[in-house]
């Protein structure tokens, strides 16, 4: 039986799958083709995508022979669950094991935009760093401002957790209430105060571009956005209007379209630090999530229940 992984990954989590006696198809390469993800799928009982891969009806109907499809990622907006479901495939993630590396990329990225690290660091290897100055690249200092947080899941808990030991405030906006010590405000309230918005909502037709122009300008002038989650969440055009006065600054480790391309206007605004969806970037969490993934493959294929079912 074969099982197709469409990235190298980090670590030995596929030898688990070649000791069951399963034939495992690594591509290599840096992108899979559309046409030879296709071809590669065919005959294939386990699928192991990126978020890089859209995984659709097309592709279920070459791998007639598939049982699941075991996400290496946490969300799962590039796979049609729908066409999943009415063909009996298997849906799974890897939640838990990213939510560290991605809460601690997001604190990152605003230390990096308040103050202003990626202009002092291009400063200073450009040879304008001449002399100290009081007002040389005057930052935003965080103790006292207030983080909104944009969907309150396991992310969005973790970043509340770290933001408190750098003295911000905490407000949420999520669709449920949740048993924590900060207040839920509207999306609409949270905008109008929060001096961060942190993004941390699932991508879905319902929140695609739910940042856009009107609620880009709802947000305080001078304000920070951030954006660990997904580019979608953004118009990214809009954004860039907004970084030309209105906001303070940007970090983005997602984009949409995705990647830019390196003409893109965002690119040329120096108050933007984009990263290249890096989140869950640790060593250890990218091998953890492999293990993850495999083993949620090997219990569908062993007629057990995944740990982490989607579908």
């Amino acid at each position: 039986m074969k099982v197709l992984v469409t990235r190298t990954l980090p670590g030995k989590a596929l030898d688990r799958l070649r000791e069951r006696g399963l034939e495992v198809v690594v591509h290599q390469g840096l992108f899979l083709p559309r046409e030879e993800l296709l071809r590669k799928v065919e005959g294939a009982v386990g699928l192991i995508p990126t978020v890089e891969d859209r995984i659709d009806a097309q592709v279920m109907e070459r791998a007639k022979t598939l049982r699941v499809i075991a996400c290496y990622s946490v969300g799962v907006d590039h796979v049609d669950l729908e066409a999943a479901r009415a063909r009996g495939i298997r849906v799974t993630h890897t939640p838990e094991a990213l939510t560290a590396a991605t809460a601690d990329l997001t604190l990152a990225l605003l230390l990096a935009v308040a103050r202003r690290v990626v202009e002092g660091v291009d400063y200073a290897r450009q040879g304008q760093w001449q002399a100290w100055h009081p007002e040389l690249l005057l930052g935003l200092d965080l103790e006292g401002l207030t983080l909104g947080i944009v969907g309150m899941g396991r992310i969005g808990q973790a970043v509340a957790q770290r933001a408190e030991a750098f003295g911000l405030r905490v407000a949420y906006t999520s669709r449920q209430p949740k048993p924590l010590p900060y207040p839920r405000l509207s999306l609409e309230e949270l905008l109008e105060t929060a001096d961060i918005v942190s993004l941390h909502a699932p991508l879905t037709p319902e929140t695609h571009r739910l940042m856009n122009r009107e609620r880009l300008w709802a947000m305080k002038r001078g304000a920070i956005l951030l954006n660990t989650a997904r580019g979608g969440l953004v118009d990214t055009l809009a954004l860039v209007e907004a970084l030309e006065g209105h906001l303070f600054g940007a970090g983005l480790d997602v984009t949409d379209p995705e990647p830019l391309p390196p003409d893109h206007p965002l690119y040329r605004r120096p108050n933007a630090v984009i990263t290249p969806h890096m989140g869950s970037a640790g060593r250890r969490t990218r091998e953890r999530m492999a293990e993850m993934a495999v083993e949620n493959l090997l219990a569908v294929l062993e007629g057990r229940e995944p740990p982490n079912p989607v579908v």
